[in-house]
C-alpha cells in the first residue's frame, strides 16, 4: 500500500503564499491586530478572546464613520471642503445619540452651538396686529427688525411735537399699545407702556 502525497494543505485547502489579515477577513478598515495588541497590553483582562478585537474594531469603525459623515455634512453646509474641529462639534452636538455619548467631552477649537435664549428674543406680534411708527432719522435701523410697519402721518397734529403727544395720538386712535414702536429723531426707540 502506497501513500500519495498531496500538495494541498489541511482540510483540502490549497496553500496560499499570501497571508490575509484579520481586518481583510472581517471586511474592516480598522486594524484588528493592532487593537488585539492594545487589548493585551492594556491588561483589561488576563485573556483576550479571538472575537473581541474584531468586534471592537467594527464598533470603532462604525462610530468614526458616523462622526465623519455628519461632520462632512456640516462642512458642506458651511461651504467648506475640509473638516475642522468646529464641524465635528456641530455634528456631535446636533445628533442626539452622539451628544449623549460624548456629553462630557470637550472638543478643542470646537466652539459652542449657536443658541439665543427665548426670553432674549424680541416679542413676536400676534396675527392681525399692525405696527405703527413715526419715522425720523432711524428708518434704516427700524426696517431691519422683523415687523410690519405703517407710518404714522406727519401732519400738523404730530409734526414737531413731543413723544407724549405722539403717544396720545396713538391712544386716541385705539391702537394696541404692545404693537407700537415709535422712532423719533432722537437716536433710540421707545416702546409705549
Amino acid at each position: 500500500m502506497s501513500l500519495t502525497v498531496s500538495t494541498k494543505g489541511g482540510r483540502g485547502k490549497p496553500k496560499s503564499s499570501k497571508s490575509v489579515s484579520r481586518s481583510q477577513k472581517a471586511g474592516l478598515q480598522f486594524l484588528v491586530g493592532r487593537i488585539a495588541r492594545f487589548l493585551k497590553a492594556g491588561k483589561y483582562a488576563d485573556r483576550v478572546g479571538a472575537g473581541a478585537p474584531v468586534y471592537l474594531s467594527a464598533v470603532l469603525e462604525y462610530l468614526a464613520a458616523e462622526v465623519l459623515e455628519l461632520a462632512g455634512n456640516a462642512a458642506r453646509d458651511n461651504k467648506k471642503n475640509r473638516i475642522v474641529p468646529r464641524h465635528i462639534q456641530l455634528a456631535v452636538r446636533n445628533d442626539e445619540e452622539l451628544s449623549k455619548l460624548l456629553g462630557t467631552v470637550t472638543i478643542a477649537n470646537g466652539g459652542v452651538l449657536p443658541n439665543i435664549h427665548q426670553n432674549l428674543l424680541p416679542k413676536k406680534i400676534g396675527k392681525g396686529k399692525e405696527v405703527f411708527c413715526v419715522v425720523g432719522s432711524l428708518l434704516p435701523s427700524i426696517l431691519s427688525i422683523d415687523y410690519r410697519y405703517l407710518l404714522v402721518p406727519q401732519s400738523a397734529e404730530t409734526q414737531g411735537q413731543s413723544d407724549e403727544n405722539i403717544g396720545k395720538w396713538v391712544t386716541k386712535r385705539k391702537i394696541f399699545d404692545d404693537s407700537v414702536v415709535i422712532a423719533t429723531k432722537v437716536s433710540f426707540l421707545y416702546l409705549l407702556p
